[in-house]
């Protein structure tokens, strides 16, 4: 009798350590079958990647909607529907999204954009837009009579900001006075800037002549270029190189398959 009890007593802690080991694996037992942990541990990943908090609350929850699929999955086989031509496709249609989402990944873990590569973009942007700044006014109409016409009413005391509003057909500066803001010279067609840098601070210019008509500018200012420091743009350099890789990537990868 007590031979009897000690082996029952041992088969006891041996089924213990079998559930201890099965609950590890897997989250519950649904009408007879085994749902892996596996599926949860994937979906609190998810929830994790959204920026959520993984509280026993959140926890719960994936517990619960992991049972529910296999519930309805389960369900869903049994009517024959995994057997469906529409099932079959999109089940393609999703192992393909996967594949093509951890390729992508990969792609980026291994091409990360790194601070010298930021540095090297950074000093590239300053290189093109360094230098001085101007802020300009201009007048724009359609004839170079029309020009003259206005210059010589502004050297007879013409209010400039007055004639840009009634005259300018440049309807964004012409609003605000022929106002055109601080811009490098860059930022203009070519006729414009040589006429604009030409100037000193407060002069006119002579009408001058552009594919969108004749100008008359003022100079109102000049300053260095006021640059934004690295800090304050980084993130959107990683941002813009990390999209034009995965671009030049993914043409590279189009070009060099064949497509019959």
């Amino acid at each position: 009798m007590k031979k009897q009890m000690i082996w029952t007593a041992v088969a006891a802690a041996a089924f213990a350590c079998l559930s201890i080991s099965a609950s590890a694996q897997n989250i519950a037992i649904v009408n007879g079958k085994a749902v892996p942990t596996a599926r949860a541990e994937t979906l609190a990943q998810q929830v994790a990647r959204s920026g959520r908090p993984m509280t026993p609350e959140v926890e719960a929850q994936i517990k619960e909607e992991v049972i529910a699929r296999e519930i309805f999955m389960q369900e869903a086989q049994k009517r024959g529907l995994d057997a469906t031509p529409e099932y079959k496709a999109q089940i393609e249609l999703a192992r393909q999204t996967i594949l093509i989402r951890e390729l992508f990944a990969e792609f980026q873990k291994t091409s990360a954009v790194t601070d010298a590569d930021v540095q090297a973009e950074y000093d590239k942007f300053v290189a093109a837009n360094g230098g001085k700044e101007y802020r300009a006014r201009h007048i724009l109409v359609e004839t170079k009579e029309q020009a003259e016409a206005i210059l010589a009413s502004l050297k007879k005391g013409g209010k400039f900001e007055d004639i840009a509003k009634k005259q300018s057909k440049d309807p964004g500066s012409g609003a605000n006075g022929g106002d055109l803001d601080w811009a490098a010279p860059g930022n203009y067609v070519k006729e414009f800037s040589d006429a604009m840098v030409a100037l000193n601070k407060g002069q006119l210019s002579a009408p001058v002549q552009s594919q969108f008509g004749f100008h008359i500018i003022r100079l109102d200012d000049v300053r260095e270029a006021q640059l934004p420091k690295l800090e304050e743009v980084k993130p959107q350099i990683v941002q813009q190189m990390t999209q034009q890789r995965m671009a030049a990537f993914q043409q590279e990868l189009r070009a060099k398959a064949k497509v019959e």
